[in-house]
């Protein structure tokens, strides 16, 4: 098993072509589809840890946090409540997934983007006007749809557009997005909690209809992809496309795969029961485990509490919200490194770097928890002390952001072939969001009573999801998409699933040049 975990599929045909200006420009514009995601990241945390917010609709949980200084800083922000405001979302999201995948085959890439933004952009102005608890939740409810579509079909869609060589890049820009959403919140977040009269919160919510309109507005002028083209049955328009976004006539080869590609994704006409079949026990395998590992790494509990985590380890309102506008800093700075080394040093190098460092970060975290709040939780903490629990922090959420950040969305939708391709889509974002919910809800219950053992759990998963990578996953750098069949074929414990006389797509594997 350990000679596939070495196994680097190479590059298994070089089409002609170059990275165009107009497939930049496209890949870029539908990554946008990320600052819905990202905003929604870093503006949920934000709120909650306003007081006007918390006494308007959470009352408990402010008379909590205000009674008594000395109280358990691990327990006082547990409420079930609170948190189902936050993961709310993304129960929905999982849901509106599946419908997603089948609006994303039958109808293309861009309509599915395009509804994703308009009703994402009715729940920001749900949840900007909100009266009360319900109203609030219900706009989370269709927040969490919107992201549901844009989660399925954006990363498709970039993977779909980007010449082999280039698809780590270009795909890790809607990893990108999501960071520079997660900022643009956090901003924003800082500077309403300045406002006046205590309705700050009002406009970090509505200003979720900004990304969406964006969103929206961007998927209009959105050429379909090829693959979309061809599936649709539009096989002049998609060789044209192919032209252009290839910037050369010689995109015959490109072409034709794609087109039997197509006609085997045609014959499928159940793929939820096709994605069963043991030859793609190895993309579903990597489908489910790699969102479920990515949300165990911790990171989204970061991102989504970072300013009521900072509140709960002795920051005051302001600092807390000021250090996770630096941990957003971060996160963006730390993506732009993965974009620009992922398709030179490959996906499992940066899997592995980034999850070696997270497992470090974990541990020194949650060390120096335990040294100050202990078991009690009552500490006094020193400025000092503070602000290197802060750098700690920011170095754990570089790792995520170079490694299983980008690489949670690039991997899942580079590696099915057409005919699955949108029901493998559904089950990563599903998964994704089914788990993102999980650890939203149980992370503030979690930190009551796990106290800093909490980020000793989070440490265990990530030396899990190290070995998962190392012995399970090949690398599927510069491999195009038509042909990433022969990946699994040559890996050492996958090929044994996959019939010797045929690949993924029916066709018999021809070996790749390495």
């Amino acid at each position: 098993m350990a000679g596939g975990a070495h196994f680097d599929g190479g590059t298994t045909k070089d089409y002609p072509g170059k990275l165009t200006g107009f497939v930049l420009l496209t890949c870029i514009v539908a990554a946008t589809g990320g600052l819905i995601f990202g905003y929604d990241l870093g503006i949920s945390g934000g709120v909650t840890s306003m007081n006007p917010f918390l006494k308007k609709f959470f009352p408990s949980v402010y008379r909590k946090e205000t009674a008594d200084t000395s109280t358990n800083q691990y327990c006082k922000f547990d409420s079930q409540l609170l948190t189902a405001f936050t993961s709310s979302l993304y129960l929905a999201a999982l849901v509106a997934s599946f419908f997603a995948s089948y609006l994303t085959r039958k109808m293309g890439r861009k309509f599915s983007m395009l509804a994703g933004g308009i009703i994402f952009f009715a729940g920001a102005a749900l949840n900007g006007g909100a009266k009360d608890v319900g109203m609030l939740i219900a706009g989370r409810i269709l927040l969490g749809i919107g992201v549901g579509f844009a989660n399925q079909s954006v990363p498709v869609y970039l993977s779909e557009m980007a010449p082999a060589r280039y698809r780590g890049m270009l795909n890790m820009s809607f990893q990108l997005m999501i960071t520079i959403g997660i900022l643009i919140a956090n901003l924003v977040n800082f500077g309403t909690n300045k406002i006046a009269g205590g309705w700050g919160w009002r406009v970090s919510l509505a200003l979720a209809a900004i990304p969406a309109a964006i969103v929206t507005v961007g998927s209009l002028f959105l050429p379909d992809t090829p693959n979309s083209l061809i599936d649709r049955g539009h096989d002049d328009a998609a060789l044209n496309m192919l032209r252009r976004i290839r910037g050369t006539n010689d995109v015959e080869e490109e072409y034709k795969d794609l087109v039997v590609a197509s006609n085997e994704s045609k014959k499928i006409k159940h793929p939820w029961a096709n994605i069963l079949k043991r030859k793609y026990r190895a993309q579903l395998t990597v489908a489910i485990m790699i969102p479920f590992f990515q949300q165990l790494t911790g990171m989204n509990v970061i991102m989504f509490y970072a300013p009521v985590l900072f509140k709960t380890v002795g920051f005051g309102a302001n600092a807390s919200l000021y250090s996770a506008v630096i941990i957003g800093v971060v996160n963006v700075i730390a993506t732009f490194v993965s974009i620009a080394t992922v398709d030179r040093f490959g996906r499992r190098t940066l899997f592995l770097e980034g999850g070696t460092q997270m497992f470090i970060c974990q541990l020194i975290v949650g060390t120096m928890i335990a040294i100050k709040f202990g078991t009690t939780g009552e500490a006094d903490i020193p400025k000092w002390y503070a602000i290197l629990l802060v750098l700690i922090i920011c170095v754990y959420v570089a790792g995520f952001a170079w490694s299983w950040g980008p690489l949670g969305w690039l991997v899942p939708s580079e590696i099915f072939p057409l005919e699955i391709r949108s029901a493998g889509q559904a089950i990563t974002v599903s998964v994704n969001m089914f788990f993102t919910f999980g650890i939203a809800q149980a992370f503030l219950a979690m930190l009551c009573h796990l106290k800093f053992g909490l980020f000793y759990f989070f440490a265990v998963w990530v030396f899990i999801m190290n070995g998962f990578i190392y012995y399970l996953l090949p690398e599927t750098k510069n491999v195009p998409i038509e042909e990433m069949a022969i990946v699994w074929k040559k890996h050492s414990f996958w090929g044994r699933f996959i019939d010797d006389d045929q690949d993924n797509n029916g066709k018999p594997p021809h070996t790749p040049e390495v």
